[in-house]
């Protein structure tokens, strides 16, 4: 079955009583029983409900996975892994990652003595080189948030099985649309669910995916002991959104590719970050464990941060706020809004600047999105020519 006919058909049943082709909405917190301890397989919403079933099985056949978990957010998922940890445990994390992983981390999850060792995983023995006998995982984002650099998960996956290492993957970016890695020799997926597996700027979730059903029990005891689980609602509408996650993840990249060569091309932009660009440093590498390159991009613009603000106030189909992966196009300014809980110091050894633009590219006609870009640069042009004393026509173009 592919991906497109799975999306819809691989859990959706038509109900045998009714007829209606769309799964109920099941909003109850109980379950009468017909005696105590029996029920038909649910007592309490917190810990079973039948449309976060449905959710749960569907996210599992689209990532390949045996088993899948869902949550009230992409943190209360990636909170629900590290509780898998005890005191005295270690874990490698990518440099590059979603400032709330970082908070959690370092801010909270670091009071329970859990340490942690931040890495550039696209070093060559990098990972081998922060191992220690007691590190239990390691975790990473590929592309990493904001800067959408690749990690070789399946070179990850040798290191972590030969060191008895979790392998967790926060696979939001690029959706199992474009990359599996449970197929590649993880042991866990993430994902915001917020983002493109809902689609819509209208939930917020989280998501847990595996084929090891003793790490599946283990989590599964954590959700239900923890309780940040999604309500009913919001499980039927991620679960409707995602009928529809082939055909936004292609135009996303349709549009993301354009874009992608259009700034890549104009003279106010010093470089553009996208994995389907060949001027991407691990282009071969995505090509490798991708089947396409999304619809994130990062950018530096060759200004100071008033024409940073100027840019981003004169945009019209790019919408300035934090999240990505929705149906609209979204701009946003990492080391003020989504970066800001890194510390300056971090920011900057990353490469995080004021000037970093990151790009949700939405699913509107590209003609569009190119021409609003376009508008936008030219607002700032006047500025730049004037501090570089350079031609505007030939910044401006059109």
């Amino acid at each position: 079955m592919e991906f497109g006919t799975k999306v819809l058909h691989a859990v959706n049943k038509v109900c045998p009583k009714t007829g209606a082709l769309t799964n109920p909405i099941y909003q109850t917190t109980t379950y009468v029983q017909d005696g105590p301890g029996e029920h038909k397989g649910y007592e309490y919403s917190r810990t079973g409900n039948p449309t976060r079933d449905v959710l749960e099985q569907t996210l599992a056949a689209l990532e390949s996975a045996n088993h899948g978990l869902a949550f009230a957010s992409g943190l209360a998922a990636i909170d629900t892994v590290m509780n898998l940890l005890g005191a005295g445990d270690h874990v490698i994390c990518s440099d590059d990652v979603y400032a709330g992983t970082f908070r959690l981390f370092e801010r909270v999850k670091a009071k329970n003595n859990i340490s942690f060792s931040w890495v550039d995983m696209t070093c060559p023995g990098a990972i081998e080189a922060a191992l220690r006998e007691n590190t239990k995982m390691i975790w990473c984002e590929s592309p990493t948030n904001p800067l959408l650099k690749l990690v070789d998960i399946q070179a990850l996956a040798t290191i972590a099985r030969s060191n008895n290492c979790l392998l967790v993957v926060d696979n939001t970016f690029m959706t199992p649309y474009f990359q599996k890695p449970l197929l590649l020799g993880a042991d866990i997926v993430v994902h915001s669910v917020t983002k493109y597996l809902n689609g819509h700027s209208d939930v917020i979730g989280g998501a847990l995916l595996t084929n090891d059903t003793d790490l599946y029990k283990q989590l599964k005891f954590l959700q239900n002991a923890i309780g940040a689980v999604p309500g009913a609602f919001d499980c039927w509408l991620v679960t409707r959104g995602l009928k529809t996650l082939h055909v936004r993840m292609q135009q996303h990249e349709y549009n993301a590719k354009k874009i992608a060569h259009y700034l890549e091309r104009h003279p106010l932009i010093k470089r553009v970050i996208y994995p389907g660009l060949e001027s991407h440093p691990q282009h071969a590498l995505a090509k490798k464990q991708m089947t396409g390159f999304g619809g994130m991009m990062t950018f530096d613009v060759d200004t100071d941060l008033d024409g940073i603000k100027l840019f981003l106030k004169n945009l019209h189909y790019f919408s300035l706020a934090e999240s990505l992966g929705c149906v609209e196009s979204l701009i946003e300014l990492p080391a003020i809004m989504t970066h800001a809980a890194l510390p300056a110091s971090e920011r900057i050894k990353l490469g995080i600047t004021d000037g970093l633009v990151r790009l949700s590219v939405g699913i509107e006609d590209c003609a569009d999105l190119m021409a609003d870009l376009d508008q936008a640069l030219s607002s700032i042009a006047c500025n730049y020519c004037a501090a570089q004393r350079v031609d505007q026509q030939s910044l401006c173009g059109s």
